[in-house]
């Protein structure tokens, strides 16, 4: 099934609004996110939060299609549907990123329209360099982490915008040469990982999407250093809210059983 609406998968897709899209997301259902949220990105006016969402849907369903992988364009050859997701993902990249420039056109110090056009970059230098292995989409890590860092000069504990300017670290710290990370600003892994743990501390929003992202992202950061006692933590509480996810059983049974062997 292409992540492109059709006429069986429209009506259930506006009939539900950004929290149910939201909870289809964050239980690995990442299709059906991105249909649902397509109505919602590509209305007239579009829906920022919409085109954020489901820019990381796209994301996502080009990791698990891909998976680990060791020559990710072999594997991307093989992949009958990612040509379509990519083409959908760079439309609504652009989408979003303008309607978080035309608000920041009307006002520069406009926070939501500097996270989002951070985060849809973020997304963008995520697939590209952190998931294929592109060099390239400078422009828009330039442009992410300078949105990023104005919103948290004016809001520090903007919790969404501390968890996304410590993947920029992460990215740098890993995924670039150590010895040209200086052109990037520096970039640093610990300190990428130390600033999301301080986050999911501070992420004491009423929001649980936010809390969410927030230990999400905890998890996958632990899970790559191989920390896999306090990822098994992690993925124990996250459990809780998300059962449906089965990214997080596969990994709670597996550890669980490695555990039970030591």
């Amino acid at each position: 099934m292409l992540v492109l609406l059709g006429d069986a998968t429209a009506g259930f897709a506006q009939s539900i609004g950004l929290e149910d899209a939201q909870r289809l997301f964050y239980n690995g259902r990442y299709e059906a996110a991105a249909d649902a949220t397509l109505p919602m990105c590509h209305a007239t006016p579009g829906d920022l939060a919409a085109c954020e969402l489901r820019t990381s849907s796209l994301l996502f369903q080009i990791k698990r299609l891909l998976g680990e992988a060791p020559d990710k364009q072999v594997a991307w050859n093989a992949c009958a549907t990612c040509d379509a997701i990519m083409a959908a993902f760079t439309a609504d990249t652009a989408r979003g990123q303008a309607l978080a420039r035309a608000r920041l056109a009307a006002n520069p110090l406009d926070e939501a329209g500097l996270f989002f056009l951070g985060k849809l970059d973020l997304n963008y230098v995520w697939l590209h360099l952190g998931t294929l292995g592109h060099k390239t989409g400078w422009g828009e890590y330039w442009e992410a982490r300078k949105s990023l860092d104005k919103v948290l000069v004016q809001h520090p504990d903007n919790v969404r915008a501390l968890v996304s300017r410590a993947w920029i670290d992460y990215i740098v710290g890993t995924k670039v040469p150590r010895g040209v990370r200086w052109l990037l600003g520096g970039g640093n892994k610990k300190r990428g990982l130390a600033a999301v743990r301080d986050a999911a501390r501070k992420a004491t929003d009423p929001d649980p999407w936010v809390r969410a992202e927030t230990e999400f992202a905890l998890w996958d950061m632990q899970v790559r250093e191989k920390n896999f006692a306090d990822a098994l933590v992690t993925a124990r509480e996250l459990a809780v809210d998300f059962p449906d996810n089965q990214e997080l059983r596969k990994f709670i049974a597996t550890h669980e059983t490695t555990a039970r062997q030591e």
